[in-house]
């Protein structure tokens, strides 16, 4: 699958307020402002960007940011374990 898809539509990405409090306690993150840090780490040249099934997957820095592919929508970021 082609990231550049993702990086085009990068201004789409969002997510909800469910979200925001999950990816915030995922990441131990002090930062209001989810989207704009994900989409720093999906905008970076080291992100490993993948799809599978529905949702894209980035890989940067030890952790995961899945997005719905369709949708545009951050449903979840994590630690990789």
């Amino acid at each position: 699958m082609n990231k550049e898809i993702l990086l085009e539509n990068i201004d789409k990405v969002h997510t909800t307020e469910m979200g925001v409090d999950r990816i915030k306690k995922n990441l131990n993150l002090d930062n209001d402002n989810v989207v704009q840090y994900c989409k720093n780490k999906v905008s970076n040249k080291n992100c490993n960007i993948y799809k599978q099934g529905k949702n894209w997957y980035c890989e940067i820095d030890n952790i995961i940011i899945t997005i719905n592919s369709y949708s545009y929508t951050i449903i979840t970021a994590h630690i990789k374990k």
